[in-house]
């Protein structure tokens, strides 16, 4: 079984003060067994970029059963991402389900060990600001971050709903 917590970030604010109407939306999962992070970029958060990315983390993980833990997004209980499950769990037990959802708390980021990972990319990308010249560096910049690692995973151990699975 692969266990992903999954969280999106919007990369807009401050970068780019100078023209509000560009943003980058990143999808981001963590997976708890093989401490790796996926990373995708989406034009927007929603539905049809939500099941893109659940179809990515099957491909990382094809004969897994995936378990995503994540926040409570309109998106994520919309009816395409209803009927994604519907057809990935079809006829089966649900303790069979190619894909089970659980949601956290509402309003609750401490929960969520990727907040963490955000955290530390934002922070590394407000650093070299300098440098971020116009939004398409910045973006470059921010993958980079990511490709390099340059970002300690978070203590599981902390993250008291899930130690049990450590």
């Amino acid at each position: 079984m692969a266990i992903y917590f999954r969280c999106f970030i919007s990369l807009a604010t401050f970068e780019n003060w100078y023209n509000p109407k560009e943003r980058q939306t990143y999808y981001g999962a963590l997976n708890l067994f093989r401490q790796e992070f996926s990373l995708s970029p989406y034009q927007t958060g929603n539905g049809e970029s939500t099941v893109d990315f659940v179809k990515k983390l099957q491909a990382q993980n094809p004969e897994a059963r995936i378990l995503l833990i994540w926040d409570g997004a309109s998106y994520h209980r919309g009816q395409e991402m209803k009927n994604f499950l519907a057809q990935q769990n079809q006829e089966l037990l649900s303790k069979k389900w190619k894909i089970t959802c659980y949601r956290f708390a509402p309003y609750a980021p401490q929960e969520n060990p990727v907040e963490a990972i955000w955290l530390q990319l934002k922070t590394l990308l407000r650093r070299f600001y300098r440098f971020g010249k116009s939004f398409k560096i910045v973006k470059r910049l921010f993958q980079l971050l990511v490709d390099l690692k340059l970002f300690n995973l978070p203590n599981l151990k902390n993250y008291e709903a899930f130690s049990q699975f450590i």
